[in-house]
């Protein structure tokens, strides 16, 4: 046994284990009704839609309220009953998630923990201690990592050859769940190949995709674990799904933002003065700015072409169209920082930030791959120093989608603050560089989905 003030392990590398996993004994359709997205993306609306869907329904043990020792409860039930059953054989677990063309491929194992400062397992993202603290408490009632983090590694060698020609076979477990994915599941244990994928895996490094809270809490937990003497075990490994993402990656989409206490007027007029601003739809809602001038905000500092009303960005009625906006956005993202700005009724978009603007709002300590990108000038430059706005969860909100975004902003009287994606490569070379991202800056799809493997932390 390991004693107490003795550190814990330090992996030699990326490191994925086999485990005996616990699976729903269902297949087909009935399995994609025990299943759900990540936690951190179903509001109350959408939990007791998956409540309502199936008895045994894995939300009833992700999003257990404050009964974090009712859902090891329930766990137990369904394990003793027969509703979840372990494997016989330890395994690692080639997963294939397809949607609408766009397939991605990635192992789900097992991941030795490490601290970042190691350079194994990086982070490229803040963590919140609420949501750990949240997280925390089920895994110590429950003693089980119930969703995998998602991590993303280059690779290219062995591993994805054995993944691309297992994927040629028929799967031992598929279903296809209502957000249109059909995920895969096909088990390894052989020997042999277990070998070739860890000494693959073993000088390679991987970026956390999703689950940064999660993989806090396991390295929180296997602290605690050792802390309290009880040595090396399975709280030394982290449930993960590890994805190359050079040969079947990922898709990559921005996540908006919804600041609810600043109106679409003073947005615009005070971005006016660092930024190049066109009108995309809507009405001129800026008008003059605070020392009286009247800058003509559908094209100012560089000019540009004014929108119209009237055009193609507005849809009948008055309201935005998300889409059209998007579309101007990306397209100005090209060759600049690029933001649209919008209360759903007019919108503008923001370009070529000042050079004084940037010197002053981004760190110079920080590494170029952090300085150049667009999340990071929309928080440290836009939102705190344009704006003057505290970057806290209250003043400034997270949506998954631009319209999303609209309606909160709309609904509060605010601005909804839309973003490009940020390219994988770029979260990469923030991550190697040892920075964090601003969070809430990437969401990566098709996420693995919940209840497909769980791993119990006990035999």
């Amino acid at each position: 046994m390991m004693h107490a003030d003795q550190p814990v392990p330090v992996p030699a590398g990326l490191v994925l284990v086999p485990f005996r996993a616990a699976r729903f004994s269902a297949s087909g359709p009935a399995l994609a009704a025990l299943t759900s997205p990540p936690y951190d993306i179903i509001d109350d609306a959408e939990r007791a839609q998956l409540q309502a869907r199936d008895a045994h329904n894995v939300v009833r043990l992700i999003l257990p309220g404050d009964d974090y020792d009712g859902a090891a409860r329930t766990l137990q039930e369904w394990l003793d009953g027969g509703v979840l059953r372990r494997d016989d054989k330890a395994s690692i677990y080639v997963c294939e998630e397809e949607q609408d063309g766009h397939v991605q491929r990635g192992l789900i194992g097992a991941v030795a923990l490490a601290d970042p400062e190691a350079g194994i397992i990086l982070p490229h993202e803040n963590t919140m201690a609420g949501p750990v603290s949240d997280r925390l408490a089920l895994t110590r009632a429950t003693r089980a990592n119930l969703e995998p983090i998602f991590l993303l590694y280059s690779g290219g060698g062995e591993t994805s050859r054995i993944v691309s020609e297992l994927v040629t076979t028929p799967p031992q477990v598929e279903t296809t769940t209502d957000d249109g994915v059909t995920h895969r599941l096909w088990a390894i244990d052989d020997p042999t190949v277990l070998t070739a994928v860890a000494a693959d895996l073993l000088p390679r490094r991987a970026v956390i995709a999703d689950g940064h809270h999660r993989y806090a809490t396991y390295r929180q937990y296997q602290a605690e674990r050792h802390a309290a003497g009880d040595g090396s075990g399975p709280w030394d490994f982290g449930l993960a799904f590890l994805v190359d993402a050079t040969v079947s990656g990922p898709q990559v989409h921005p996540i908006h933002r919804a600041v609810t206490e600043l109106g679409l007027a003073a947005a615009v007029r005070r971005a006016a003065a660092e930024f190049t601003v066109r009108r995309l739809a809507g009405p001129d809602v800026a008008g003059p700015d605070t020392a009286g001038r009247a800058p003509d905000v559908t094209a100012t500092r560089s000019g540009g072409e004014p929108g119209s009303a009237q055009g193609p960005a507005g849809r009948s009625g008055g309201g935005v169209d998300p889409d059209h906006l998007l579309d101007e956005l990306a397209k100005a993202g090209q060759g600049s920082h690029a933001f649209v700005v919008t209360d759903g009724t007019s919108a503008y978009l923001l370009t070529e930030p000042t050079a004084a603007l940037l010197a002053r709002s981004l760190p110079a300590g920080r590494s170029a791959a952090f300085r150049r990108l667009d999340v990071t000038v929309a928080h440290l430059a836009l939102i705190v120093d344009v704006w003057g706005l505290a970057d806290t969860v209250g003043v400034v909100d997270y949506h998954h989608d631009a319209p999303a975004a609209i309606a909160a902003a709309a609904a509060a009287g605010g601005t909804a603050l839309l973003l490009n994606p940020t390219p994988v490569a770029d979260v990469t070379s923030v991550a190697e560089a040892g920075e964090r991202m601003p969070r809430k800056s990437t969401l990566f799809t098709p996420k693995p989905r919940t209840g497909l493997v769980l791993r119990p932390l006990h035999a």
